[in-house]
């Protein structure tokens, strides 16, 4: 079973946690994970876009000159695609890309990532983290105690506002719920940083 260490919020080693080896300690699937983040994306485009068919698009509705005899080109309507001002062929429209993909498979990109982050040391573990007044600086202190300095991920147990308040202004910083947690955000932050209480949530629903 793999072994982390736990820290305190002064960045001193205060001991070690087992974690459960089926969320922690898998093999990581790169494909699942792949289509995992792709449909975590298509569930954020809004899908706004939209263009006028030649049916939509105003006037047009009597025919510009006779079929036959003028020379020209036989017309049925100056909405035309082809013609400036017309419509537009196979206009786009407002529509919903988001889809699903398996529990299973949402569950094992979220495993895959957590192993890979233990086996590439990117998991800190804080023995508990809470502060008893919003304070950003408070946060940067913790995260320069763990000798952070990219992008990370925070989770704890529950919403905690103060936790909330203190690390959003940090560029680069991300809290979350341990219910929250999702495979674009730790895909996303290169570091995980995470509560005892969070981590067993997270055993509890994905073991």
């Amino acid at each position: 079973m793999p072994k982390v260490a736990v820290y305190n919020m002064e960045g001193s080693q205060v001991g070690e946690l087992e974690l459960n080896e089926n969320v922690f300690g898998i093999e990581p699937n790169e494909a699942v994970v792949h289509e995992a983040v792709v449909m975590q994306l298509a569930s954020l485009r809004r899908g706004t876009q939209s263009a006028k068919t030649r049916a939509e698009v105003r006037g047009g509705g009597r025919k510009p000159w006779r079929q036959k005899g003028t020379g020209r080109a036989r017309v049925g309507t100056i909405r035309s695609p082809l013609w400036r001002k017309g419509g537009v062929v196979f206009a786009p429209k407002n529509r919903d890309y988001s889809y699903k993909i398996p529990r299973k498979k949402r569950r094992l990109a979220l495993k895959s990532l957590l192993s890979a982050k233990v086996n590439e040391g990117e998991l800190f573990v804080l023995e508990q983290l809470g502060f008893e007044t919003p304070k950003t600086k408070e946060m940067v202190k913790v995260l320069n105690n763990l000798n952070i300095d990219s992008k990370a991920l925070i989770v704890t147990a529950g919403k905690d506002g103060f936790v909330v308040e203190s690390a959003r202004n940090i560029p680069g910083v991300k809290p979350v719920s341990a219910e929250g947690i999702n495979v674009y955000d730790l895909i996303n932050h290169a570091k995980l940083v995470i509560t005892k209480e969070a981590i067993a949530k997270v055993e509890e629903v994905l073991a």
